[in-house]
């Protein structure tokens, strides 16, 4: 069912990408998209009942692996933030260049006094 749910948020930011034509919007549907993404990487690693993937001694190694969390998703996924992070900065900054010299959010606008 949460599966489901990362394409909904997905396919919200694929249009917002795809059909809106402010800039702003562009980037929140990118934004949206990523999380999806991220959300999706995080629900590859559950598992119902799951521990800490920190093995002690005197513990079975079957035990351990039966009920283990993955932490390679966790850490995927903090590793894309982090890059997400600084890649929103740079369209914030390129947008806000964009209106400086446009004086609009627009694209079709844009194009329209590019030429």
């Amino acid at each position: 069912m949460i599966y489901i749910l990362c394409l909904i948020f997905f396919m919200v930011g694929l249009y917002g990408v795809l059909v809106k034509k402010n800039i702003i919007k562009i980037v929140l549907g990118l934004i949206i998209m990523e999380y999806a993404v991220n959300l999706f990487l995080i629900m590859l690693g559950y598992r119902e009942g799951g521990v800490a993937p920190i093995i002690s001694e005197g513990d079975s190694i079957t035990e351990f692996i039966k009920h283990s969390v993955d932490p390679l998703p966790q850490a995927l996924v903090l590793t894309s933030i982090v890059i997400g992070l600084g890649v929103i900065a740079l369209m914030v900054a390129i947008c806000i260049r964009l209106y400086e010299k446009y004086g609009t959010f627009d694209i079709t606008e844009m194009r329209r006094l590019k030429g």
